[in-house]
């Protein structure tokens, strides 16, 4: 069974080392980067849009950028 736990309190994480120490607990940090999670994630997704679409909607965004 795997908890994911934040920890508020230093004296909680003494705690837990403790529970360690006893073997009752392991305990092993989480290394991942929530960017590159979602980096990953968005590079793994394939475009929705064909490349005709893409093309009228940057002409679109630039006609009214450009007509102010």
């Amino acid at each position: 069974m795997t908890f994911n736990v934040e920890i508020l309190n230093p004296k909680a994480k003494k705690l837990l080392m403790d529970l360690a120490e006893l073997r009752l607990i392991s305990i092993s940090e989480n290394k991942s980067n929530p960017f590159i999670a979602a980096v990953k994630k968005l590079r793994s997704k394939k475009a929705t849009l064909s490349l005709d679409e893409i093309t009228r909607e940057v002409e679109a965004v630039r006609t009214k950028r450009y007509t102010k």
